[in-house]
């Protein structure tokens, strides 16, 4: 979650259509602080600005998954190799995020997650990780 609007308007539109639609948030492990944690440094772009920002209210999301920055990068990477998906770090915390609510709720459960972010200003970045 960077500045909550995509998770705030989308929440409030799912909810509109219907009422037991759960909303996760993720934040960087690293990072905590809607967890109530303290900030810290972590590389997953854009999201995890070491506070609280100001479009965040709690009751947006019915729970928070942390994320670490190692996951999010090996999932990005994981996505373009075998899914053809060229996205950034924050999508790849999002679909780590998505995975482990599907673990959670199994095979009947629909999940779907947002894909933030291109892979491409992340270039120089993910050939040397």
């Amino acid at each position: 979650m960077g500045g909550a609007g995509s998770i705030r308007g989308n929440a409030e539109g799912l909810r509109r259509h219907n009422k037991k639609i759960r909303i996760v948030a993720v934040e960087p492990s690293e990072s905590p602080v809607l967890s109530g944690g303290k900030p810290g440094a972590h590389k997953i772009e854009g999201v995890g600005a070491g506070f609280v920002v100001p479009l965040w209210q709690q009751s947006i999301a019915d729970h928070l998954e942390q994320v670490s920055t190692e996951d999010a990068v090996a999932m990005s990477l994981r996505l373009a190799r075998e899914e053809s998906l060229f996205a950034g770090t924050s999508t790849g915390a999002n679909v780590v995020a998505a995975l482990r609510l599907a673990e959670q709720l199994g095979p009947a459960a629909t999940i779907v997650t947002i894909m933030c972010d291109t892979g491409m200003k992340y270039l120089s970045k993910l050939s040397s990780a």
